[in-house]
């Protein structure tokens, strides 16, 4: 059955939209006030993250209301763009091409394809048990050994960050829940709108409060202010939806809560790396937000805890 036959499901999309065409008319008139050269940059930047909002929102919303299988390939997209990122910014050798023709062509579609088929026996084991023997041996075949476990470390971080990790999200889609009738759909929508809420209530609230910072050779713009604001914020309207969820308010307030702590963990990490290579960005590929595993980095973290959370205590029966 299509998403959009769900009322529930068309009222949160229109909610968000309409919440996006509030924060461009705020961006306008941000803009139009600024007066220093400092506030003028401010409300460029800020209206270039809304665009690219607008753009990602737009496309994920058509993935949720045409079905379960455009959804599933909008994150397969995302997940081989992310992986692309991750890859080029951790440079391997000319040995290993054939290693990364597997994993993009062959291991990155079969694992959504695992997940398309509802066989999450596979789906849950392919990339950590079977790709990750595979690549190792595959490229020991290439008869290079120099910083081999460098380079196969990378290529099976990446494949599980930003394929393994991502999947997940779309993973809730298999989810059936006893005893209640909302869409799967509500699901995905909750993870992600709590965990992106999460990520810009942090940086709002780092900008108008920030002082302490957490890591500051790691993620200068990340402080305690932010850390604390955004997370008590994103908790309170995931709590707030729970009336579209199988959770109750508490249990809807516990699982936002999960969802910010790794999300923030994830966006921690995935900074950490690019500290280490010496970037600011991973890739530029939405305006305003870098490429995209700056925009999911914490998503890479927050899918498959809130998967497992939620499979563990409400939907135990994977059908």
């Amino acid at each position: 059955m299509r998403f959009a036959a769900d009322p529930q499901m068309v009222w949160l999309v229109a909610g968000v939209l309409g919440v996006l065409a509030a924060a461009t008319l705020a961006g306008k008139l941000l803009a139009r006030r600024a007066v220093s050269a400092s506030a003028r940059a401010t409300a460029e930047n800020v209206n270039a993250r809304i665009r690219a909002w607008w753009v990602m929102c737009l496309v994920l919303a058509f993935a949720l209301l045409a079905g379960r299988i455009a959804s599933m390939v909008l994150f397969g997209l995302i997940s081989f763009l992310a992986l692309r990122e991750f890859i080029t910014l951790t440079p391997t050798r000319p040995s290993d091409h054939r290693t990364l023709f597997w994993v993009f062509f062959v291991a990155t579609p079969l694992q959504y394809l695992f997940l398309a088929s509802h066989w999450y026996g596979l789906f849950s084991i392919f990339i950590p048990v079977w790709a990750f023997l595979f690549i190792p041996t595959r490229s020991a075949l290439s008869g290079d050994p120099e910083r081999f476990l460098e380079r196969t470390a990378k290529i099976q971080w990446g494949l599980m960050v930003c394929v393994y990790c991502v999947s997940y999200a779309p993973a809730l889609l298999m989810l059936r829940v006893p005893g209640w009738q909302g869409g799967s759909a509500k699901l995905l929508f909750f993870l992600i709108l709590v965990d992106q809420v999460s990520d810009v209530l942090q940086y709002v609230a780092g900008k108008l409060w920030g002082r302490r910072k957490i890591a500051p050779h790691i993620s200068p713009n990340k402080t305690w202010e932010g850390f604390v604001g955004g997370v008590a914020g994103a908790t309170l309207i995931g709590t707030a939806l729970w009336w579209a969820t199988p959770f109750r308010p508490w249990e809807a307030a516990l699982m936002s809560l999960a969802i910010t702590l790794m999300g923030f963990a994830g966006g921690l990490v995935m900074s950490a790396i690019k500290r280490d290579r010496g970037v600011k960005d991973y890739g530029s590929l939405l305006e305003g937000h870098g490429g995209m595993l700056d925009r999911i980095d914490s998503l890479c973290f927050a899918a498959p805890a809130f998967f497992h959370l939620t499979s563990f205590f409400f939907a135990p029966l994977i059908q």
